[in-house]
């Protein structure tokens, strides 16, 4: 049966996404369109390009997310080259190394930009903090500019997984007309950050296009627990960045899931494990696409088109 998938946003722990997806497409469900928000806007993008929640799992163990932080060894300096490259950058690490990968991945099914897919086929969230206000890419380049249907797909979900701090900001240049005075180098640029910010579980994208004729059930993959990581040790600004950033991204799991999307997610247990706990070992990431695959399969087991229908048309329609 067809379903939309929406993808919360969860770092490292994107690999548990991975899982459901398996779960899903092994209990016959094939997935039309698909949104996501930071890691879950990977996930989102590889299944839009054709790849298999089997063959995410493969390739994020090959690569783990550790092997994205990448900088140049001017900025290892102790102390010192971090600080600096924050200041210079805007973030400790580069995301050149994630939208290089994203980009390699797609392109070995012939994907390169959002024009390569059906319309509306994957949706991705990412932040403007220039201007404040949330993106759903590709139709909302067009603010800048730029021609939705040519975007790369891997440039967005650089901008999706931008972890301010942790990575760099993605920077798109302001059109200035040439009567115009130039402003200040700095202010000529939007500043394009993660998703999560504004929003981390972005089921509302297919409520805004109901076709009432034709429902197709919306399923959220949502990543839920406490983290159990150690108390964070602030020593200076830089740890206290990254402390106040891991702690606002973890916070997402906390919420309380409305009664409206109760009905339509899959909730996965994250066995404790934080954001930006990059150095995750192969157990740990085996242990929670397993978790994934399971409350994805739990989940299905106990689901029905019919009963999905009489909740949607209760809980979201009567709503709206």
């Amino acid at each position: 049966m067809k379903i939309n998938g929406v993808f919360e946003g969860g770092g490292v722990k994107g690999i548990a996404l991975a899982g459901g997806v398996s779960a899903a497409m092994k209990q016959g469900h094939v997935f039309n369109e698909v949104a996501g928000t930071s890691s879950g806007a990977i996930v989102a993008a590889l299944l839009a390009a054709g790849y298999t929640g089997e063959d995410m799992k493969e390739m994020i163990l090959r690569a783990p997310f550790r092997s994205f932080m990448q900088r140049s060894p001017i900025f290892n300096t102790k102390i010192i080259g971090p600080a600096a490259r924050l200041f210079i950058k805007k973030g400790l690490y580069s995301g050149a190394a994630l939208e290089d990968w994203v980009s390699q991945q797609l392109a070995v099914k012939g994907i390169r930009t959002f024009g390569d897919l059906r319309h509306n086929q994957l949706r991705v969230i990412a932040s403007d903090i220039t201007q404040g206000k949330l993106l759903i890419l590709p139709d909302d380049i067009a603010q800048y500019g730029i021609d939705p249907r040519k975007f790369s797909i891997a440039k967005a979900v650089r901008m999706s997984t931008s972890i301010p701090y942790f990575f760099d900001p993605v920077m798109i240049r302001r059109k200035i007309k040439s009567s115009a005075k130039a402003a200040p180098f700095a202010e000529q640029f939007y500043y394009i950050v993660d998703g999560g910010l504004l929003s981390n579980y972005p089921l509302w994208v297919f409520d805004q296009e109901t076709d009432r004729e034709d429902i197709i059930p919306v399923i959220g993959f949502q990543l839920v627990g406490k983290s159990d990581m150690p108390t964070r040790k602030i020593k200076g600004p830089i740890t206290m960045l990254e402390a106040l950033f891991g702690t606002m991204l973890s916070a997402h799991d906390e919420r309380y899931i409305e009664q409206k999307n109760r009905f339509r997610t899959v909730k996965i247990p994250t066995l404790g494990v934080g954001n930006t706990q990059f150095n995750l070992s192969k157990e740990l990431s085996m242990s929670l696409y397993e978790s994934g695959f399971k409350a994805s399969n739990d989940y299905f087991n106990n689901w029905s088109a019919e009963t999905y229908e009489q909740n949607y048309e209760k809980l979201v329609l009567r709503r709206q």
